[in-house]
């Protein structure tokens, strides 16, 4: 089975294509990686380290002994032709895959399932890890990079370590044309706009929003809303 495939993007658009998410549209083209988000073999090799426009993480390349290849999120330090191994026994090593049950309190941990055996789904982007904090016999509490600490099945699997390509936050675009290139049309201030687009727009001049607080273009609350309407049994910490 081919590891990459063409994919189209929805830019921003709904089904009848109109605009749902602003600031979106363009970019160079990009095809799809198909990642192994829950391995399905022991052990493998990594055959290669490569770029995946999709994500800011680097992609380790697996192949296995039966000849089946495969894509992993590349774990910090993991180097061509190390062995990377899946399992409740496998090692305290970078791009392990182990249960959360079996994985000692303070260890850095990435790709983590919420649901067992339905894929890594947490802690994805480049430089990001997850600390386990405390444990129990069906638990496991884990801190995520937003300070939230939250518990997870303790048969949920997760990867060792924290994702690689750490200098990706110190990245600078340099120019208009990159951000372009990757997708992101420009976003104009509310205030050079006027009245009838935005809340903000009118004025003589540079002057204020003229209200008590911001609002989008569609006069909701802008900024220090909650966006989570209801508190999860899971998380004992919000961030």
């Amino acid at each position: 089975m081919a590891l990459i495939k063409g994919f189209h993007r929805s830019v921003g658009r709904n089904v009848h294509g109109k605009i749902t998410c602003r600031h979106k549209g363009g970019g160079h083209k990009r095809r799809y990686r198909q990642i192994e988000w829950e391995r399905q073999e022991a052990s493998a090799k990594v055959a290669a380290i490569e770029y995946d426009p999709n994500r800011s993480a680097r992609l380790a390349r697996l192949h296995y002994a039966n000849g089946k290849k495969s894509y992993i999120l590349c774990a910090s330090g993991l180097k061509i032709g190390d062995e990377v191994i899946a399992g409740k026994n496998a090692e305290l090593q970078p791009g392990h895959e182990l249960p959360l049950g079996a994985i000692p309190l303070g260890m850095q941990v990435h790709s983590i399932e919420l649901v067992a055996n339905k894929g890594a789904q947490l802690v994805r982007a480049a430089g990001c890890f997850a600390v386990v904090v405390a444990k129990s016999a069906q638990y496991v509490a884990l801190k995520l990079p937003s300070g939230e600490i939250r518990q997870m099945p303790a048969n949920a699997k997760a990867s060792i370590g924290r994702v690689g390509n750490e200098a990706h936050a110190q990245r600078k675009l340099g120019k208009a044309g990159r951000s372009r290139w990757l997708g992101r049309r420009p976003t104009v201030r509310g205030s050079a706009m006027n009245p009838v687009d935005h809340p903000h727009g009118g004025g003589e001049g540079r002057c204020g929003i003229g209200r008590s607080k911001p609002l989008t273009p569609w006069g909701k609350p802008a900024l220090g809303v909650k966006t989570r309407k209801r508190a999860n049994i899971y998380v004992l910490r919000s961030r």
